[in-house]
């Protein structure tokens, strides 16, 4: 079984699916799992493998939501003995402990794929985050210009969010070839779950980008929390340095509560 699992969690890791995994930890007593019993939840609340089944599971289920959406592990303590053994359904009489870790691992998709992407590509990557490729032009969007690249996605610029399994933790970042290109992208953006949005361009080109969506106060909201100009402020003028700057900034982003705006 457990052999099965690993396979499992391997081919969900390949496919970049969202995923968490919980892990019997600790048990004393007379428990309905033990160390190292493990479960994987899938995000649609179906389960592979048990942790001991009943209301404890449910409580598992529930927390691996949250691992998913926020990427912070998850510990639950389980007493299966008086009040908590009537809430959960097994009176086992002794407790466990579960930690519930999100399987999907720090992603960046770059939306472009111009010489920009392709510096900032084998960064991200050696970084450890997994990255995808998405533009419209099959000569530019291939494994021959993204070696690094765990995924490549060809399609129309207003139509690729479908593809790209966005989640609350992806970071998207925007670095289309034209203006135009950038803002098509950026209105589908907005709307994503995606909690870290970047574009590359300068300031003039914000407030262009601002003006455009000044009808929308919903859109506008959120176009105010997005990175543009995207990276960290290094005065980076080059590629190389433009794709250190916005690599550095992934990197802050992934750390926590460090500055990165």
């Amino acid at each position: 079984m457990q052999h099965d699992l690993f396979a499992h969690v391997a081919a969900l890791r390949a496919c970049g699916a969202v995923a968490a995994l919980a892990t019997v930890v600790a048990a004393r007593g007379s428990t309905p799992a033990k160390p190292p019993a493990r479960m994987v939840v899938h995000r649609d609340g179906t389960i592979f493998g048990t942790v001991g089944g009943g209301c404890v599971e449910a409580d598992v289920i529930r927390s691996a939501f949250d691992a998913m959406d926020t990427g912070r592990v998850q510990r639950l303590a389980f007493r299966l003995s008086g009040e908590e053994a009537e809430r959960t359904g097994i009176a086992c009489g002794g407790s466990l402990e579960v930690m519930i870790e999100s399987l999907e691992d720090p992603r960046v998709v770059l939306i472009g794929a111009g010489h920009v992407a392709a510096a900032v590509c084998p960064l991200a990557a050696r970084a450890g985050f997994t990255v995808w490729i998405a533009d419209d032009r099959p000569d530019y969007a291939c494994s021959a210009h993204f070696p690094d690249a765990q995924k490549i996605v060809v399609g129309a610029l207003d139509a690729l969010e479908p593809e790209l399994a966005l989640t609350a933790r992806t970071a998207l970042i925007v670095m289309t070839r034209g203006h135009s290109e950038d803002f098509s992208v950026l209105r589908w953006a907005l709307r994503s779950p995606c909690q870290h949005i970047g574009v590359l361009g300068s300031r003039k080109k914000r407030a262009d980008f601002a003006a455009e969506l000044a009808m929308d106060d919903a859109l506008t909201r959120r176009f105010n929390t997005v990175h543009m100009p995207v990276g960290l402020e290094i005065g980076a003028e080059s590629v190389s340095e433009i794709a250190i700057s916005i690599v550095a900034q992934l990197i802050a982003m992934r750390r926590g509560p460090a500055q990165h705006d």
